[in-house]
Formats: C-alpha cells, structure tokens, sequence
C-alpha cells in the first residue's frame, strides 16, 4: 500500500490556522454577564445595559444555580488564557 503524501499547501494551510486560533484565544474578551454586587445574584442583560438598572458586568466564572461564581466584577483580574497566553489573573 503506498503512503500518500500531503501537499505543501495542506500543510501551510493547516500551520495557519492553528496560527490564527493562537492569536485570537490570546486576545479574545472574557465572557461575562449580568450579576448583582451585593449578593452575586445572577440577573438579566438588561439590568446592566440600562443606566437605571442594578447589575454590574462579572467577568469569567461561571452561573451555579442563581449566582454566579468564579470570576471578578474587575475585568482586568480576569485572565483569559488560551494556547501561548501568559500573564496573572485573579478574582
């Protein structure tokens, strides 16, 4: 059985995506949502969107039940991470 060979442009191909993914896992926004800062009650978009409203952004974590948890109302505390990123985050 013969081995067949893979192009060059498979492979540059290929390179430059793995690439791409790099640079934008790097440089990508943590998620966030909509939370209460007194008690981390998790609320709709709408409650940080509006002026009136009384939600802040939390940035990272994740939603347990009706709080949130894991993350930071600071957004630059949060580390996004991805392949090739360093740097420190807390919360």
């Amino acid at each position: 059985m013969a081995r067949r060979r893979l192009r060059s442009s498979t492979v540059v191909l290929g390179g430059m995506g793995v690439l791409a993914m790099a640079i934008t896992s790097c440089g990508s926004e943590p998620d966030k949502r909509c939370a209460d800062p007194s008690d981390l009650t998790s609320l709709p978009s709408y409650e940080c969107d509006d002026s009136s409203g009384t939600g802040s952004y939390y940035y990272g974590g994740t939603v347990n039940g009706a709080t949130v948890e894991g993350g930071s109302f600071d957004k630059s505390a949060v580390d996004r991470g991805g392949f090739g990123c360093s740097g420190s985050g807390g919360g």
